[in-house]
């Protein structure tokens, strides 16, 4: 082996080990610039004119209050853990009955607003999918493989529900409602309607299913668990 491939190979080798360790740090170090451009600086305007204003006219003068907790590290990291634990504090305030009750209130107010009734709904559905497992559950029945775009090619869906719809005099056929999810991002794609027979369901959850798709199918289930092809071609069904 030449020089100058073995360096390659060093180089490539490295590069595997390393790549998703850099990649981790740079996405907590995006996520952290994006919280405090965004939320903690408010929070810490907030400390200083609570600060100022508990403390009368005596104590630390706003101006120096203001140094320290809005333009200094130390009082970037103080505006980070508070929105943390006032996050943690939110959450366990919802988990009692009285939030939940209050937290209802709070909903059906917004839904009576005539703009934010039409954005919220929304919005509130792909956080509560992205956020909260019993939601996927609940949306996503089971993972299944079906010929789409085009017969021969095989994409992977979630059922989120089915229909008996009428296809013929006396004639029900039961439909899958299918959602084609895109790769990165699996919250967007499209939906079909898909006979059953014309499914195969996979022994795959959905968060494997999740983990496919976002890493562009490196991250893959064990391959004795998918379907042989001559099972695909057969349309042979895995109930």
């Amino acid at each position: 082996m030449g020089v100058t491939r073995r360096l390659k190979s060093y180089f490539l080798r490295g590069l595997a080990v390393l790549l998703p360790t850099i990649l981790t740090i740079w996405m907590f170090g995006w996520a952290y610039k994006f919280i405090q451009e965004n939320m903690t600086v408010y929070i810490n305007r907030g400390l200083v004119w609570l600060i100022a204003h508990v403390q009368g006219g005596g104590g630390i003068p706003e101006k120096k209050l203001a140094e320290i907790l809005v333009e200094g590290t130390a009082g970037s990291i103080i505006g980070f853990l508070v929105g943390l634990v006032v996050v943690c504090l939110v959450g366990a305030l919802l988990a009692s009955v009285v939030g939940k009750a209050v937290w209802r209130l709070s909903e059906s107010f917004i839904m009576t607003v005539p703009v934010l009734k039409r954005i919220y709904p929304y919005v509130k559905q792909v956080t509560d999918f992205v956020l909260t497992p019993q939601e996927q559950q609940k949306l996503f029945s089971r993972v299944v493989a079906v010929e789409y775009p085009r017969n021969g090619m095989w994409s992977i869906g979630f059922v989120t529900g089915s229909r008996h719809i009428k296809v013929a005099e006396n004639i029900e056929k039961e439909f899958l409602i299918v959602m084609i999810p895109t790769a990165p991002t699996p919250v967007t794609g499209y939906v079909i309607m898909v006979p059953k027979e014309q499914t195969i369901t996979l022994d795959m959850t959905v968060e494997e299913a999740f983990r496919f798709i976002i890493s562009a199918g490196v991250v893959a289930p064990d391959s004795r668990r998918w379907p042989t092809l001559p099972e695909l071609c057969a349309g042979n069904r895995i109930e």
